[in-house]
């Protein structure tokens, strides 16, 4: 009998203290950063084109929209595909008690998945322009481009599996 994909997702999201690794394909960027867990997340069906993601802290409050601010159309009264995958990568790369913490979202679990995390946010679309999420993104791609030094680069922190 096989799992289905996202039931194997929320095991391993719901497993305290088990690593895994970031999927930087899919989602290239995600921080938290000025109140807000945000991120780039890449489209599933057009390589030229990434999502901008938010969801602010405390109010719960999110976004998603093309870098070029088009609104992603899987916006409804929840949160999208995009929202979801990136949220899910912070927590690969912050741990799931400090996205919780970050994001204000008071729930009862010592680790709790992202589900529990977004259902104790309760926030709405607000709508804000992409560039600041964008710009911040791009300026770490510069990173990329220097030549290779052995010493640590505290600015690329976002980019390191827990």
């Amino acid at each position: 009998m096989s799992t289905s994909p996202l039931s194997l997702l929320r095991s391993v999201i719901q497993q305290p203290n088990q690593p895994h690794p970031r999927n930087v394909k899919k989602v290239p960027y995600v921080e938290l950063y000025s109140g807000r867990l945000q991120g780039v997340v890449s489209s599933g069906s057009d390589i030229e084109r990434v999502y901008v993601s938010f969801i602010e802290a405390n109010t719960g409050d999110y976004y998603c929209s093309t870098n070029n601010n088009r609104p992603c159309s899987g916006l409804g009264w929840r949160q999208c595909k995009h929202i979801e995958e990136m949220a899910e990568q912070a927590i690969y790369q912050y741990g799931s008690l400090e996205v919780a913490r970050y994001l204000g979202a008071k729930t009862e679990s010592n680790d709790p998945s992202w589900w529990a995390i977004r259902d104790a946010l309760n926030g709405s679309q607000k709508r804000i322009p992409a560039s600041e999420v964008f710009s911040r993104f791009l300026s770490y791609l510069r990173f990329l481009e220097l030549p290779r030094h052995d010493g640590p680069a505290p600015e690329m922190t976002w980019f390191t599996s827990r």
